[in-house]
Order: structure tokens, then sequence, then C-alpha cells
């Protein structure tokens, strides 16, 4: 069975995933933790690592019972052809959101850059592009997602090298 990326209503990211593990479809919406600051407190709140995506692993035959879903909009489409994830990215994503540094990257809109080669951490001797490279962090493309992955630079070891 194929992963598949579906598009959902604004903020809904969270209300689609239990919707359709109550129908018995396997989905995954990456979470991560973050401090939200209002007028009279602040608080920790697990928001989608990819606003509005939601992960569905079914097969060819049976894509169309995601819509059952009142907050699915559409699947996300990549050269006129539904968008597939490869099961070792699922895995990268779930192993690197469990790890000691998952605080350290968000997600902004996708832009091509250089490509590169990740040196170390759970996107190692994996090729990406990168956006933007600054003392603090550096950004980049995952591509076969179309997203950009931000991650904040730790230790003196560069995480990236050229291809």
């Amino acid at each position: 069975m194929n992963w598949y990326v579906i598009y959902t209503k604004p903020k809904w990211e969270k209300k689609v995933a239990e919707q359709l593990k109550q129908a018995g479809i396997e989905c995954y919406c990456p979470l991560i933790t973050q401090m939200r600051q209002w007028s009279d407190r602040k608080k920790k709140v697990e928001v989608p690592l990819f606003n509005s995506y939601v992960f569905v692993q079914l097969a060819e035959s049976d894509r169309n019972s995601v819509f059952l879903s009142s907050g699915v909009v559409r699947y996300l489409f990549w050269l006129g052809k539904p968008a597939m994830v490869r099961d070792t990215e699922i895995e990268t994503i779930k192993s690197w959101l469990t790890g000691p540094n998952s605080d350290s990257v968000s997600v902004v809109p996708y832009q091509v850059g250089e490509r590169i080669k990740v040196a170390s951490g759970p996107f190692s001797n994996q090729e990406a592009i990168v956006q933007e490279v600054s003392k603090t962090h550096y950004v980049l493309v995952l591509e076969s997602l179309g997203c950009v992955l931000k991650m904040n630079i730790k230790g003196s070891k560069n995480p990236i090298e050229s291809i």
C-alpha cells in the first residue's frame, strides 16, 4: 500500500486524522509542540508540522474512501498523479519527531535552491536543496513533499555537505 498526501480544510488536520482513524484508514498527521502566547497566558500547543496535509496509507482502489471525512478537500498531486510518499520518508519524519532536537525544525513554503547531501542527523545521506544558510540555521528542501525544513544549528559539526 502507498502513502498519499491529502489536503484538508485549514486547521482541520487533527480532526481529519481522527475521523480517518475511526473509519479504519491508516493515517499520519505529524505534530510538533509550540509555545503560543495570548494576552493573558502562555501555553504549549500541538500543531501540525505540515499545514493542511495529512498522510494516508491505503490501496489505490480505496483512495476515494478518505472523502467520507468532512474536512478532506482533495489529494495533493505531483506531475498529474496523486503525490506518493515513500515509507522511508514517513519513518524519517517519525524518527525526527521522537528525537531529542525535534523542536528545532519548522516548515516554510517551498523554494528551489542549491543541491546538497545531509551529513548527519535523521536525514543523513539524503539529498536536499538548500534555500538558506545562516549562522543559526539551515533551510533544506524535502523535494518529495514539496516543502522546506528549517534546521537550527546545534554543535560545531556541519550537518550538510556539497554534492
